[in-house]
């Protein structure tokens, strides 16, 4: 089983699309996953507006699945079994967690490609993920 990291930028989209040619090869169910997650620089920088954070999480989801739509109807089309999964955590975590959880064989991951400094001071799902899975991890760079 292929487990892929979502979200609405290019670079997980060039993930999701490498890991439905793998699917496709071999024969193998794709899960992906959205980690619901409101950064604490945002929690805090609106902590005295009235607002309601289940809608702006709603409006994620459902940004995520709109952008990732054409994507998963084209694997569909093309007879892979697509299941999709809206989990909240922190994204390299939550991504972690549920290739343990369900054993699967393949993470895939997408790298926008940020600097070693900026990686250090703004955290790198794809190097989180990479050197905490337990299961192996490809990490597809965005051509």
């Amino acid at each position: 089983m292929i487990v892929v990291g979502v979200d609405e930028q290019s670079y997980s989209l060039a993930a999701l699309d490498r890991a439905g040619e793998l699917a496709k090869a071999l024969g193998s169910p794709i899960h992906l996953v959205y980690a619901v997650h409101l950064s604490p620089n945002l929690l805090q920088a609106v902590g005295m507006a009235p607002i309601q954070i289940g809608a702006i999480e709603q409006a994620q989801i459902d940004e995520v699945w709109t952008v990732a739509a054409p994507h998963v109807e084209r694997l569909r089309s093309e007879g892979v079994e697509v299941h999709e999964h809206s989990i909240r955590g922190y994204p390299p975590d939550v991504l972690i967690d549920f290739a343990d959880e369900y054993v699967c064989d393949l993470a895939v991951v997408g790298s926008r490609g940020r600097s070693e400094l900026a990686a250090f001071f703004l955290g790198s799902t794809a190097h989180r993920v990479l050197h905490f899975a337990h299961c192996d991890v490809l990490v597809v760079k965005e051509t």
